[in-house]
């Protein structure tokens, strides 16, 4: 469910539409599309973006190290009691609330259930392939998204006028549709459980600094990776780079007490390296997306580095054999990790999936991993600022707190929006989460990771006798069963607890539970590394997903001895 920016991106130049569709303004910057030889080479090693957390659990359950006057105002407790935060987070701007236009439209003569959210999303991208600008894109989207439950059902209607009146409007349309879908047969919503609901402005470091980099900086950039990588060998015959940013600001003000502003920007960065000899072509590539400043996006390597290591990758593939196949030990990069992570476990445990029958539905107290496993899924960055799918309020005004999915192999909890949280009797987790304000929210995946244990990586290849070293998240795909298939970019061989050669990656499968009860080690590292993607369910989502190396089991494609 991964999606490349690339993908995304042609959206951007189709954003905007005839009065009353997805309204938006999309300006081409076409007058740089000659500058780039003229931007100066490379960029300067980045700072440390905040020191990387202890690994440890004993720091749980929330990292107070980013935010402690949040963390400190999460564990309250009480009904209905909003929690408040002071202004000040972090960067302070002079834009004006978008609550409080809410909070005038909001109709409080009425005993429905109203959702407002303000939701103003800004994107800009540009993306070089051959030595030639492909694509040089900003596009905004903004309106106000409503839900009301009337009657016991939804209903939802948008407008892209930022005014009282139109907001009214909006409101009155989303009750309408409510009370006409009452008039249908079926199952009545159950009304959102008492929850502590979020109150104040919360905005992510890093947005005003990436705000003011102009995108002709960012071109430079690219332009000039692409350059340097196409030149590495005779062997590349093409090389393609892109840069991106999202910035979003939301207002989120619900009848029962919620009252949020949120900021924050994801930039994220990819190269890709294409090499070619005697007729075989082998790909290499790189990518990082974060949430917050450049020297977030750029805390693990420079830009440089990414394009030398594509570069690299590509050409040594070439002459790479293919292992065997069958079923084997392997050692699985934090990419990997995180993607059996997300796409094979994540989203059987969202509580919507769940109720339609995902292979989670009645396993809660039950083993269904390994008990080296402890899953999470967080709306923090855990262990250090960045990661990609970081908020700090979901879209229904409910603190994103962490929920432990699995504990050391024992299905715990659900993912939850407000809805389903009320079917289960359990409280919300933060996960509801729209992609533009005239989308629905639907149950999300924020940063999604495995927890470290205490192993190293040669200490595992160490105890292998046979087996793999897999890196490099490729393709695949996952269903609500849990399995799943999924390409890697890099394979070597393992054979007495030493490490082989490169050999050309290959396709593993499985049953994300099954799998996870066959490991027997878990590194002692971590790693953010699924940044530059987009979830799809119904609508794109903007998540991260990790972990550390881990040892298991699974069914490799490859060719016979």
């Amino acid at each position: 469910m991964f999606r490349n920016w690339g993908e995304r991106v042609l959206s951007l130049g189709l954003a905007a539409g005839p009065e009353g569709s997805k309204r938006a303004t999309t300006i081409r910057a076409a007058y740089i599309l000659f500058c780039g030889a003229f931007w100066p080479l490379g960029v300067p090693n980045p700072p440390s973006c905040g020191s990387p957390r202890a690994l440890s659990s004993a720091l749980r359950p929330w990292p107070h190290w980013l935010w402690p006057d949040v963390v400190d105002s999460l564990c309250t407790s009480g009904p209905h009691r909003p929690i408040s935060r002071p202004n000040g987070e972090s960067q302070v701007t002079n834009q004006p609330d978008p609550t409080d236009l809410l909070q005038e439209a909001l109709d409080r003569s009425s005993e429905d259930f109203v959702e407002m959210r303000f939701h103003k999303k800004r994107r800009r991208s540009v993306s070089v392939e051959k030595g030639r600008v492909d694509q040089a894109v900003i596009a905004e989207h903004t309106g106000v998204g409503v839900r009301v439950l009337a009657n016991g059902r939804w209903g939802f209607a948008s407008t892209d006028r930022v005014e009282v009146g139109s907001i009214r409007e909006a409101l009155e349309d989303a009750r309408t549709a409510a009370r006409a879908a009452a008039r249908i047969p079926g199952k009545d919503v159950e009304a959102p459980p008492q929850v502590d609901l979020a109150r104040g402005r919360f905005e992510v470091p890093g947005t005003e600094e990436v705000l003011e980099r102009s995108l002709e900086e960012s071109l430079g950039v690219v332009l000039n990776l692409e350059s340097q990588t196409r030149a590495s060998s005779n062997s590349i015959q093409s090389a393609a780079c892109s840069y991106n940013e999202s910035f979003e600001e939301k207002g989120i003000v619900t009848s029962d007490g919620a009252k949020a502003w949120t900021r924050l920007v994801r930039p994220e960065f990819r190269i890709v390296a294409i090499a070619e000899k005697d007729g075989s072509i082998q790909r290499g590539h790189e990518s990082v997306g974060a949430t917050g400043n450049w020297e977030c996006l750029f805390r693990q390597a420079t830009p440089e580095s990414m394009g030398e290591k594509a570069s690299k990758l590509a050409v040594d593939l070439l002459s790479a054999g293919y292992p065997e196949g069958g079923r084997k030990r392997v050692l699985l990069s934090p990419s990997l990790v995180g993607l059996l992570t997300h796409e094979a476990i994540g989203h059987t445990v969202e509580a919507d999936f769940v109720r339609s029958g995902s292979c989670a539905a009645g396993k809660l107290g039950q083993r269904v991993a390994s008990d080296l496993v402890t899953l999470c899924d967080s709306g923090f960055s855990e262990y250090y600022e960045g990661a990609g799918g970081t908020l700090r309020v979901d879209d229904e005004g409910v603190p994103t707190r962490r929920t432990t999915v699995i504990e050391n192999g024992i299905l715990k909890n659900y993912l939850h929006d407000r809805e389903s949280a009320a079917h289960f009797g359990v409280d919300p987790t933060g996960n509801a989460r729209a992609w533009e304000y005239d989308d629905e929210p639907l149950i999300r995946m924020r940063n999604t990771y495995i927890e470290p244990g205490d192993s190293s990586r040669e200490e595992m290849i160490a105890n292998i006798k046979d087996g793999l070293l897999l890196d490099g998240a490729a393709n695949g795909q996952a269903d609500s069963n849990g399995e799943f298939m999924f390409g890697t970019l890099e394979a070597y061989r393992i054979v007495d607890g030493k490490l082989g050669k490169l050999m050309r990656g290959v396709n593993i499968s499985g049953t994300a539970f099954d799998v996870m009860k066959t490991v027997d080690a878990v590194g002692s590292d971590f790693r953010w590394d699924l940044g530059s993607g987009h979830c799809g369910k119904g609508q794109p989502a903007k998540v991260d997903a990790g972990g550390p190396w881990i040892s298991c089991e699974v069914l490799v494609g490859g060719r016979a001895s």
